[in-house]
Order: C-alpha cells, then sequence, then structure tokens
C-alpha cells in the first residue's frame, strides 16, 4: 500500500518531543518510539525539546529535517510550525495555516461540512458566553435542539481529555466545566451511536492514501485518555470489521477531509460508522500519537509496512517538498 524503499543516504533528523502542552508525556513517548524507528532505518536523530534553546539547538545541529512530536497545543495549533518555517528547515506534517484550521474541532467540522462530509450537529459555546448568558437557559436550548445523549469537548484539545459523552440533562453543566479546564471554547455534538475508526491518510508526494482503518471497542465503552494509553483497556481491530462497502466509504472520507483541510504527509481522521453504514466526521488529528498503543503505528503495521521505512519516507518527502 505505501511504497517501499531504504535509505538512499543518511538523513539527519530532528526529533521535537515534549514540549508544555497537557499532553508532555505522550509526546515524549512518541518522539522516542520515533527516534527509535528512524535510528533503526539508518538516520541520525537526535531528540530536541521545543524550548527556549529551540533555535540554537536547530543551528547546532544542522539537521536535514525536523520530525515534530509534539501533541496538543504546543505542537499541533500552527504557532509553533510557523517559527519552524522560519528557519528554512524543513519538518514533517502540516503547515501552520492547515494546523490552525484542523486543531480547532469546531472549525474543522465547518470546513468539512461544506466540501459535503457529514459530521454530527453541535454547537460551539465559548466560556465567556456561557458565563455571561443564563447557563441553565442556554443548555436546555441546546438539548432541545441537539436531543441527548451528546459528546462534550474542549474545542482544542487531543487524547480525548475533557471529553464527556451525557445522558441526563443534569450531567451537562460539569460535563461544560470539565472540557473548559482543557479549552476555553466547548463543543456540544450529537452522539452517533455507531463503530467508532480511526483512519490515518500518509501522503508521501504521489497523493494521500488511507491506510487500514482501525476499530476501536474500549473495553469500559468509552475511549477516554486511560483507555487511549493504558494497555488493555482496548480492543483495536485492524483492518476494522468492516464490509467492504463501508471500508470505502470510510477511506474517501478520509482522504476526502485530509485535503479538504489542506493537511501534508500524516493525519489521522476520526469518525463513526453509524448502524446504517454512514461514516461521520469527528476530527482531524494533525499529529496523530505514535506510542506503543497509538492508532496510526497499528496501521501502519496492518499494511505490510515497517514503522521505521515509514517515518523515513515522510522525512524525505518534507525535505523534498512532497506531499
Amino acid at each position: 500500500m505505501i511504497p517501499k524503499g531504504k535509505a538512499s543516504a543518511k538523513l539527519k533528523i530532528q526529533v521535537l518531543a515534549g514540549g508544555i502542552s497537557h499532553e508532555r508525556d505522550i509526546s515524549l513517548k512518541s518522539g522516542r518510539r520515533v527516534a527509535d524507528a528512524l535510528t533503526d532505518f539508518g538516520a541520525s536523530v537526535v531528540i530536541r525539546e521545543p524550548d527556549s534553546n529551540l533555535l540554537n539547538n536547530i543551528l547546532k545541529d544542522k539537521p536535514d529535517v525536523i520530525w515534530p512530536c509534539l501533541h496538543g497545543a504546543s505542537g499541533e495549533d500552527g504557532a509553533l510550525r510557523d517559527v519552524l518555517s522560519l528557519t528554512g528547515v524543513p519538518f514533517v506534517g502540516a503547515t501552520a495555516s492547515a494546523a490552525r484550521l484542523a486543531w480547532d474541532k469546531s472549525i474543522a467540522k465547518v470546513l468539512v461540512a461544506r466540501a459535503g462530509i457529514l459530521t454530527p450537529p453541535s454547537i460551539t459555546l465559548p466560556k465567556e458566553t456561557f458565563r455571561e448568558l443564563d447557563a441553565e437557559s442556554v443548555l436546555k436550548a441546546v438539548t432541545s435542539s441537539i436531543a441527548l445523549p451528546v459528546v462534550v469537548k474542549p474545542a482544542r484539545s487531543g487524547s480525548a481529555q475533557g471529553v464527556t459523552i451525557v445522558h441526563e440533562q443534569s450531567e451537562l453543566n460539569r460535563a461544560m466545566i470539565d472540557a473548559y479546564v482543557y479549552c476555553d471554547v466547548a463543543l456540544i455534538e450529537k452522539f452517533i451511536e455507531g463503530t467508532e475508526l480511526a483512519v490515518s491518510v500518509i501522503d508521501l508526494g504521489a497523493g494521500p492514501i488511507a491506510l487500514p482503518a482501525v476499530e476501536i471497542e474500549p473495553v469500559a465503552g468509552h475511549f477516554g485518555y486511560d483507555e487511549r494509553y493504558t494497555a488493555g483497556e482496548t480492543n483495536y481491530y485492524v483492518p476494522a470489521r468492516l464490509d467492504g462497502v463501508a471500508a470505502e466509504k470510510a477511506s474517501a472520507m478520509a482522504i476526502a477531509a485530509h485535503e479538504e483541510l489542506g493537511l501534508r504527509h500524516i493525519s489521522r481522521i476520526d469518525m463513526i460508522i453509524d448502524g446504517q453504514g454512514v461514516a461521520w466526521f469527528l476530527e482531524a488529528n494533525v499529529l496523530p500519537g505514535l506510542t506503543d498503543t497509538s492508532l496510526l503505528p497499528q496501521a501502519i503495521v496492518a499494511s505490510g509496512n515497517s514503522l521505521g521505512e515509514v517515518y523515513y519516507s515522510l522525512a524525505e518527502a518534507a525535505r523534498n517538498n512532497r506531499g
């Protein structure tokens, strides 16, 4: 599925990991896994923190490519990518402008919906609006328009932090407060019952391709933070247990969302397949997790490729301004 290659030249790659977001620990794990895979495939790799020494370290390391493994706002909101662009060193992943659009779930939903991609009905509530108006009246108006159950989530956050599935009106206010811990804007979205999928998209320069879909089956019924990063808390099926038509629809939707949001090299599109086989876009991940339990690495292995060759090929694509 992914063109196989070999390390034709020993790239010098600087992996950025850590940062100060709520997902720092996950970023460090992703960075180490990527660095190890790249090293095994023949790259010369150094891991750096995106701290006050960042620009000096880039000058000192003189990397051919930078591989950001930064989750959360510090790596996915576009700000750091703007700074990296100033250095002239190519980097793997979305441009700053595309990252800003995809990182904000409410904006991403608007953009994909305009392209004809289905996404659950939702409303976006900034914290200030929620405080200034009568919160209880606002929430009753929301649920009269979007029937329970709903999902409340931060508009800008990752790893399912601050996400609550709400079944009762009495639970809604608490869910809003939990979401606001991670972001000052919350998204209330219609809960769609169905099969949860993650479809990763890779583009090495010949156009985006969808990797095998990963079906997610949490043991406790909700794919939260612990379920994502604790072994044994979630069952994964790769490829997903879908019929051929549903699988094709999921892949097509993932590629369409990747392209509509202007992403490059790598992304992960999260979706729900409902009981009628309809795919619903939930969100796009600018930099998917790359830990031992993460979804994109599982999809790469299921595609018949090694992590090292794919990560190295992505670095080459970035260096050669492809994808």
